[in-house]
């Protein structure tokens, strides 16, 4: 009886993994610009994954299978963010332009960032790059 709940937890797990998974990517192909792109791919993605992973521990029989699927995990959790940050951070410092409809550009006047295109030359950067 034990085993069926597991598998039908773990069941629940992946597909809701899967559905974190399909949003990431709709989300890469229909997001308007890099920073949107890349915010759906970490939170999206790394969120499916992890849920598979879970499912992965709540089926697994041996401990080693399950200490592998909790170091993945929070693998994941330490990675994901912070490389989206910093793709984000080297986009900006690129040059790549926000989408028009953003609300805010709160690194606009931090000028570690600002890229040296804009800092030498009155011309923006080719706004169709991103």
């Amino acid at each position: 009886m034990m085993e069926a709940v597991g598998n039908i937890l773990a069941g629940v797990f992946v597909v809701m993994g899967a559905l974190f998974a399909l949003v990431a990517s709709i989300g890469i192909l229909r997001l308007p610009d890099f920073y949107t792109r890349i915010h759906a791919a970490s939170k999206a993605g790394t969120v499916g994954s992890v849920l598979a992973l879970i499912a992965l521990a709540i089926v697994s029989v041996q401990t080693a299978e399950v200490l592998r699927a909790i170091a993945a995990i929070v693998f994941f959790f330490l990675t994901a963010p912070i490389s989206a940050h910093l793709l984000g951070k080297a986009a900006y410092s690129a040059g790549y332009r926000m989408w028009s409809g953003s609300v805010m550009d709160e690194m606009e006047d931090d000028p570690e960032t600002v890229p040296t295109a804009l800092a030498d030359s009155d011309t923006p950067p080719n706004p169709d790059r991103a």
